[in-house]
C-alpha cells in the first residue's frame, strides 16, 4: 500500500491504495465521486474522461500513483457556486445531447477541454476531437450542436467578464 494525495475538485484527497489502483477507481471508490464512469477499462470509450492538470485524459489508463500531487477535475467540479449547472451541461440539456447519459460526463469533460483549445470550433473539428468518446445512443448530432451552443454561451460569458 502507498499513500497518494490528489487535489480533486479543489479538495486534497489522501488515501492508502494498492500501487496498481487506476485513477478512475481512486476517484470513484476512494473519493466517492461516481460521476466519472467506467466503460471499457481499455481507454477506448472515454466514459472515464477527467481533467488532469487541465488536460482531458482517460482516467482508466492512468494509475492513481502517477497522479500523486496533481490536480484533477471531474464532472462534479462543474457545479456553479450558486448551485446552477455549467453552461456546457445546460447546452447538453437544451440540445437533447444525451439519452442514456452514460457517456455524458466524459463527453462533457472532453468538450470543455476542446473549447479551452479552440473557443469557436467548426463542426468538423468538434467531430474529430470527440471521436475518442463513444456514444451508442445519440448519433452525435445533438452532441455537436450542444458543444457549438456552449461555445457561443461561454465566449459571450467570457467577453463580458
Amino acid at each position: 500500500m502507498v499513500s497518494v494525495s490528489i487535489n480533486i475538485n479543489g479538495k486534497v484527497e489522501t488515501h492508502f491504495i494498492e500501487e496498481r489502483t487506476l485513477l478512475v477507481n481512486f476517484i470513484r471508490e476512494n473519493c466517492r465521486l461516481t460521476g466519472t464512469h467506467i466503460g471499457c477499462d481499455t481507454a477506448q470509450c472515454g466514459a472515464c474522461t477527467v481533467h488532469l492538470n487541465d488536460k482531458a485524459i482517460k482516467s482508466c489508463n492512468v494509475l492513481a500513483l502517477q497522479a500523486d500531487g496533481s490536480t484533477v477535475k471531474t464532472i462534479e467540479s462543474l457545479i456553479q457556486s450558486d448551485g446552477n449547472l455549467h453552461p456546457m451541461q445546460i447546452a447538453f440539456n437544451e440540445e437533447h445531447a444525451l439519452q442514456c447519459g452514460y457517456c455524458t460526463p466524459g463527453m462533457i469533460m472532453s468538450a470543455l477541454n476542446l473549447l479551452e483549445m479552440y473557443p469557436n470550433p467548426s463542426e468538423d473539428l468538434i467531430r474529430e476531437q470527440i471521436s475518442s468518446n463513444l456514444c451508442r445512443c445519440t448519433g452525435y448530432h445533438n452532441i455537436v450542436k450542444a458543444i457549438k451552443s456552449a461555445a457561443v454561451k461561454m465566449n459571450f460569458k467570457n467577453s463580458i467578464a
